[in-house]
């Protein structure tokens, strides 16, 4: 049986065959796709805590009025305004992925152009939802 040369001669051919995070220099886009990643994570997350929220509507006022309490405290609020961003974030980002299936917005500055909306977009749907929830109440 032949030998494999575990040590190649040239000491070029010992780097990674793809490249990593350590040798791509941070862009927007990398970030909005990264983040598009953990924002579904939380999604499914905010989905588990609106189901639990529901099934202790259906199971009595005891359970109700815990998972009331838990959903209007601050960190309720603040889990509530995070789980409206993932959405609203999470949305625009499918909607940028499904303008580059088109074959849209590849080229470099409308690139750019939706992932800084799919940034500022995000926040501005968020705010704006919360604003009117608080008004309406």
């Amino acid at each position: 049986m032949a030998e494999v040369n575990t040590r190649p001669a040239n000491p070029e051919s010992r780097r990674p065959l793809s490249p990593h995070l350590g040798i791509y220099r941070p862009m927007l886009t990398m970030m909005m796709s990264i983040t598009h990643r953990i924002t579904g994570v939380a999604l499914y997350l905010g989905t588990l805590l609106l189901a639990w929220w529901l099934l202790s509507a259906a199971t009595g006022a005891k359970a109700f009025a815990t998972a009331d309490w838990f959903m209007a405290s601050p960190v309720g609020r603040l889990i509530l305004f995070g789980f409206t961003w993932s959405l609203f974030h999470h949305l625009l980002g499918g909607l940028r992925h499904f303008i580059w299936d088109l074959g849209r917005g590849m080229e470099h500055p409308e690139r750019e152009y939706l992932a800084q909306a799919t940034a500022v977009g995000g926040v501005v749907l968020t705010v704006l939802v919360w604003v009117a929830a608080y008004m309406v109440r």
